[in-house]
């Protein structure tokens, strides 16, 4: 049988949009952590705000933080070897890191400049930690980590369709890219698509054969859901599904945030249930 391997979001999926609780998702989460099926974060959260959540959710599998800018592996979690990988592998005490992203001191230069272009945007970068936490729902710890930045800026803007258009222009004519979940978010030439092929690559050199599924709910989750074999979404706060997540054979869940995200899981798992 092939190894189930799921990737999800978090913000406005595995987690509340508003309280950031997974409460709802726990029946799943508990199922997945018996059955030993990995469970890889891709998010457009941090690398210590993806932590944090990690202790609670008791996850040990690899991450991918900032809308795919780093992919953490935790040290000896697989047994094949990187030095084929065409990317540089950066090893520390805790992981073994893929980075895709560009550097923080650049897009903060791009904020700037987009500034000076006339267009008033706002990044975290820009915040305290006080601004933060009221913008998000956040607490000023959780806000503090938010903030710990490597790849990705998160920023806001109040602009019309033109002015959108304009900025959009404008970051891709500095060679980088910008995407929207509940920010806008500028980055480097990657996205959480090509963070999850790299990791679903590894999982093959692991396991040989492997069904990938993911779960998410906002258009920056789009690479992420092209990428594997089984894609699903959940429900917005208000009920309905972001149409620009409408794909081919794409599920949809039929609850809004965790417990939508868990209803995704229990009816992946139906599928490879043995029957009788």
């Amino acid at each position: 049988m092939k190894k189930i391997i799921i990737f999800t979001d978090l913000d406005g999926t595995l987690l509340d949009t508003h309280t950031y609780s997974f409460s709802a998702a726990l029946p799943s989460l508990q199922l997945l952590r018996g059955k030993d099926i990995p469970l890889i974060i891709c998010s457009s959260k941090t690398r210590a705000e993806i932590e944090h959540y990690r202790m609670k959710m008791k996850n040990h599998h690899p991450f991918i933080s900032e809308n795919g800018g780093g992919v953490f592996i935790p040290k000896k979690y697989f047994t094949i070897t990187f030095s084929d990988s065409k990317f540089l592998v950066v090893q520390n005490r805790k992981y073994d890191t893929i980075t895709l992203g560009s550097p923080y001191k650049d897009l903060r230069t791009v904020i700037q400049e987009l500034r000076e272009q006339g267009l008033p945007v706002k990044g975290f970068g820009d915040m305290s930690a006080e601004e933060v936490a009221a913008l998000t729902n956040l607490s000023i710890y959780e806000a503090l980590m938010a903030k710990k930045r490597g790849f990705d800026e998160p920023f806001v803007f109040e602009g019309d369709d033109a002015e959108i258009r304009r900025l959009s222009t404008f970051i891709q004519s500095k060679g980088f890219t910008v995407t929207r979940g509940r920010f806008f978010h500028i980055l480097g030439n990657y996205d959480k698509g090509m963070a999850v092929s790299i990791l679903s690559e590894l999982y093959k050199k692991q396991f040989g054969e492997i069904l990938t599924a993911a779960v998410g709910d906002s258009p920056n989750d789009l690479p992420m859901l092209q990428q594997v074999d089984m894609p699903f979404i959940v429900q917005k706060p208000d009920g309905s599904y972001d149409p620009f997540l409408d794909l081919p054979g794409i599920t949809k869940a039929d609850d809004i945030g965790p417990k939508g995200w868990n209803k995704a899981i229990e009816k992946l798992l139906s599928l490879f249930r043995p029957s009788g």
